[in-house]
């Protein structure tokens, strides 16, 4: 049942600005009675004419009569009356100073029911769209915390053994689990967790945030003890010989990732390169940030300034981590080109025999009308893809295998297990790819991408055609969201550094 009393104000709080008004009423009533009774006359005896006293009555008259009211009588009424307005004005002083220092909306939702027993602590409650935005904050502040304390450890692996970096890692894998179940409860909210379902909503959205500040917390807890293991007065020359020798290795794989680029252009259809372009140059841009962070590390260490030097350490460290992203991502799509190339014929035999299959044996769930459809479209896609490998003309063939596998997708029968292998590549390709854009990226790149991202790499596990292709195309979407995101807020300025930690490490190393 709906409540007829005013939304506007509590009804407690009207109920007690009313008691406060008739207190004051009562006693200044009871004053001004207390003044008016001595003059006043008694019912016996007949009222009396004042007139002048003679001087010889004064006399008499200044002697007071138990009858009469003194000035002392005054003093009790006079005193009631001040007390009741000065009671009456602390009440309006009250009311007015918490009216405007109110912090909750004047419409106020109803009071819990009273068979709860308990009154809400905080009544403020934030709206979905806040908690949404929250939640997004959190994923990406948590995942960035996640890359960071990976690639720190990637460094340290080379400077401690296994047993002195377990408990870190450990840390790690930890945190990777609670940032993966919060990207799997974002991932199922943006597919359509109903958003009529508030209570239901509020509960994801709640969730997401958790797990990110526990994967946060986790970091956190050990980030001290990782920080005495790399402290730059013991391990600072050690640290900084490791990143300089990455560097130099770096600078000789970027020039043959540049004559394999070349190579690639004269052998493949030029879209087929799109993954990786410009990528040479970006490993050289990162690699000239590399060599400045890494020489202001190793003056600032000479002169003693431990927290400068740790902090352009990272900085240099992070600038090597994202060149060796993009001189990896030129070697590995320069494999998958020429695997692909070599799946191609077998793929087209796989999917001749799928599609005899399908044919004969309908799927239970697909009409046969759709079925008919289906098949038909795939006909139609094999005999465009023997057309580009026919036509002498140069193509790409991840392109081309990625056709394959999704036109028999909806009526594979699951036994033709080439047709898995090359879902299975195209799926990496994409993933790989996308994971490369956000780590080099990822101080613009928003939720939207990096949760796209978490389900592409959780539905690479998959053992059917359908799924892998489902991890190819949230790959793509990923792709696809992160270059949106740089489009809008422009390249990073700076690669982000390596430090491990979660959020507290990480404010506590970005001070100046």
């Amino acid at each position: 049942m709906t409540s007829s009393s005013p939304r506007g104000r509590p009804r407690h709080t009207t109920s007690h600005i009313s008691v406060r008004v008739a207190h004051a009423l009562l006693g200044g009533t009871t004053g001004v009675v207390w003044l008016l009774l001595p003059g006043m006359t008694t019912a016996g005896e007949p009222p009396v004419a004042i007139t002048r006293p003679a001087p010889a009555a004064r006399t008499a008259a200044a002697q007071p009569r138990e009858d009469e009211t003194s000035p002392t009588d005054l003093v009790l009424p006079v005193a009631a009356v001040a007390a009741a307005g000065l009671l009456a004005g602390y009440g309006y002083v009250r009311i007015v100073r918490r009216s405007r220092t109110r912090t909750t909306p004047a419409t106020a939702a109803p009071p819990p029911a009273a068979s709860s027993g308990v009154l809400p602590s905080h009544p403020y409650t934030p709206s979905p769209g806040e908690l949404d935005r929250q939640a997004q904050a959190a994923l990406v502040e948590a995942d960035e915390c996640v890359r960071a304390s990976r690639e720190e450890l990637d460094f340290a692996r080379e400077l401690y053994d296994e047993p002195r970096l377990e408990p870190f890692r450990r840390a790690l894998r930890e945190a990777e689990g609670e940032l993966a179940a919060a990207f799997a409860l974002r991932q199922r909210d943006d597919e359509g967790l109903p958003r009529q379902d508030e209570p239901a909503r509020r509960h994801t959205l709640a969730g997401i945030v958790g797990r990110c500040a526990e994967a946060g917390r986790v970091l956190d807890a050990t980030a001290a003890a990782f920080g005495e293991l790399r402290a730059v007065d013991t391990a600072g020359a050690d640290a900084l010989a490791v990143a300089e020798a990455r560097f130099r290795a770096l600078a000789g794989r970027t020039g043959q990732a540049q004559d394999t680029l070349a190579d690639l252009h004269g052998a493949f259809a030029a879209g087929a390169l799109d993954p990786v372009t410009g990528y040479v140059e970006l490993a050289k841009d990162r690699l000239v940030t590399a060599t400045t962070r890494l020489n202001e590390a190793r003056q600032a260490a000479d002169r003693g300034e431990r927290d400068r030097a740790a902090a352009r350490l990272r900085s240099g460290e992070g600038a090597v981590a994202q060149a060796e992203v993009f001189v990896t991502a030129v070697d590995r799509l320069a494999r998958e080109l020429t695997a692909a190339r070599q799946m191609l014929p077998a793929a087209l035999t796989g999917a001749e025999a799928e599609l005899t299959a399908a044919r004969r044996t309908a799927p239970a769930d697909v009409p046969p009308g759709d079925l008919h459809s289906r098949i038909a479209h795939a006909d139609a896609v094999l005999a465009s893809v023997r057309m580009e490998l026919t036509g002498g003309r140069a193509y790409d063939p991840l392109a081309e295998l990625r056709r394959i596998v999704r036109a028999l997708a909806p009526v594979s029968t699951g036994r033709a297990g080439v047709l898995t292998a090359a879902a299975r590549l195209t799926a990496h390709s994409a993933v790989a790819a996308a994971d490369g854009f956000v780590a080099t990226h990822r101080s613009v790149v928003g939720a939207q991408a990096r949760t796209r991202l978490a389900a592409a790499e959780r539905a690479l596990t998959s053992d059917t055609l359908p799924g892998l292709v489902g991890a190819d195309t949230l790959a793509a979407a990923a792709r696809d969201h992160a270059e949106q995101d740089v489009r809008v807020h422009g390249p990073p300025q700076e690669p982000e550094p390596a430090a491990y930690g979660g959020p507290a490490t990480r404010r506590r190393l970005d001070r100046p």
